[in-house]
């Protein structure tokens, strides 16, 4: 096989006849054509075509390579059927590792993955540490910030998640709905005590809400929500998040500066896996609806 090339480049002259045809076939220049030629013949001790004014015709040899090749494409092409076959009928696990803000985007893709493929049992793991994608620990990651830079994955946009203020009806029958912006110090919130967090959310509450006025702080955003679902405070939740809760209520909408832009990660060995591949399928058609 480390002359493959050479020799699908032989058993494309015997085919068209002329070193001109075969370049254009191939889309590689003449000279390629008789480099790769005069590194058969010279490799296999004999003469592979009769050269003559009107272009090439094979020997006998080479009559016998263009068998060898016209065989080894058909099981070619026999294996690219099966693994299309396998393809369709995945089965085993597929491991996803997500932040939890994602979760609501990912699970419904999940479903359409399971209804095509009934045989693969998905395993979520919510996690904000990226776990070790070159280890197989898991087939494909969703993380929330800054685009990833690890060159060993292949690194594609997911969502922008839209957050907005929100405080539950308890906190707004005891204390209130702040006025304007202007109102916020007289107010409590829940946030984080991470003095540069990554979130735009967290950062605007870091920068513009006063350390007196933060009621409530975690290092887990599903704690946060909580908080602010039991009236610890205002804080940031995603619309989707937020309509899933008739006791909130809108304290601000969200604003564009408060968007977090996530990203789908796969590593470079398992990204064309027929797994991987059926997910990514699912999860553009979900992305191109929602746009």
């Amino acid at each position: 096989m480390d002359n493959w090339n050479e020799i699908k480049t032989a058993a494309c002259v015997a085919r068209c006849g002329t070193i001109s045809k075969a370049a254009d076939e191939l889309g590689v220049h003449r000279a390629t054509i008789n480099r790769h030629i005069d590194a058969l013949e010279a490799q296999l001790g004999g003469k592979l075509f009769q050269r003559h004014a009107r272009g090439f015709t094979p020997t006998e040899l080479g009559l016998e390579l263009l068998r060898i090749a016209d065989a080894t494409d058909e099981q070619f092409a026999q294996l690219k059927r099966i693994a299309n076959r396998t393809s369709e009928e995945l089965s085993g696990e597929f491991i996803v590792t997500s932040i939890d803000a994602l979760a609501n985007y990912i699970l419904p893709m999940l479903a359409d993955f399971r209804a095509d493929h009934p045989q693969v049992t998905t395993h979520f793991h919510a996690s904000n540490a990226l776990v070790k994608l070159e280890y197989g620990e898991a087939h494909i990651a969703f993380r929330a910030g800054p685009k990833p830079q690890d060159p060993d994955n292949v690194v594609m946009p997911f969502v922008e998640i839209p957050v907005g203020l929100y405080a539950s009806q308890k906190y707004v029958e005891r204390y209130g709905i702040p006025k304007d912006i202007d109102d916020f110090p007289n107010h409590q919130f829940v946030g984080t005590k991470i003095d540069n967090p990554r979130a735009p959310s967290l950062k605007w509450i870091v920068d513009n809400i006063p350390r007196k006025a933060m009621a409530f702080t975690s290092n887990h955003i599903p704690i946060n929500n909580r908080a602010v679902l039991w009236g610890n405070g205002i804080g940031f939740l995603t619309t989707i998040e937020a309509s899933q809760n008739a006791d909130l209520v809108e304290i601000m909408p969200p604003r564009a500066e408060w968007l977090t832009q996530s990203w789908a990660l796969t590593h470079v060995d398992l990204h064309r896996s027929p797994k991987v591949q059926a997910f990514l399928k699912i999860m553009k058609r979900h992305l191109a609806q929602d746009a």
